[in-house]
């Protein structure tokens, strides 16, 4: 379901905190992404990207659920984002984060990464690693509060554009250090910041 909009932006339900109140992040729930989301996934997907994953691509990842966690950004009955995760042994890859375009710069990407960077450790998860845009600033900067650090450049890597991706890592995801980490970045959001 798509939020109504008017010159603003989105106008939200009375029971969904407004953005400029700096509720929206406290409001936000994360379920496992299911059948019934791909069609407001793939619509997020296709508002965000050049070359967008089909659902076709979305139930492939689906299917594999021993290695794979996919999960949606929901503020009440609106579908709002969505991220995935890769394991491969002690590794896990951030494969997407995305984030409806209508809510970006609410603090749904922190709230969905941190949900990933929680979860992870207890499925074998030792580190992550992901690939961001190299001129995409603002989420390199959000990766960045989470630990992960530049190590690469993979070339070319979005051939729509020929755009480089940085390839970030953030390594013993799995101590307490990181844990503090994560707490940290969950007291921001709790306080709007």
């Amino acid at each position: 379901m798509a939020p109504a909009w008017d010159d603003e932006g989105p106008t939200l339900p009375d029971d969904i905190p407004d953005a400029d109140a700096g509720g929206v992040a406290g409001a936000v729930r994360i379920v496992p992404l299911r059948r019934r989301h791909l069609r407001t996934v793939v619509q997020i997907e296709e508002a965000n990207y050049p070359r967008p994953w089909t659902s076709t691509v979305f139930l492939s990842e689906l299917a594999q659920r021993r290695s794979r966690r996919y999960t949606v950004a929901t503020i009440g009955p609106l579908i709002v984002g969505f991220s995935g995760l890769m394991i491969v042994s002690e590794d896990g890859h951030i494969t997407t984060l995305t984030v409806d375009p209508a809510w970006h710069r609410r603090g749904i990407g922190t709230v969905l990464l941190l949900d990933q960077a929680r979860a992870a450790p207890a499925l074998g998860v030792r580190h992550l690693t992901l690939e961001v845009r190299a001129s995409n600033a603002p989420a390199q900067l959000l990766y960045q509060r989470f630990g992960f650090a530049p190590v690469g450049v993979r070339r070319n890597y979005y051939p729509e554009t020929g755009e480089d991706a940085i390839v970030m890592w953030a390594r013993d995801i799995d101590t307490a250090d990181y844990a503090r980490r994560l707490a940290d970045i969950d007291a921001l959001l709790g306080s709007g910041s």
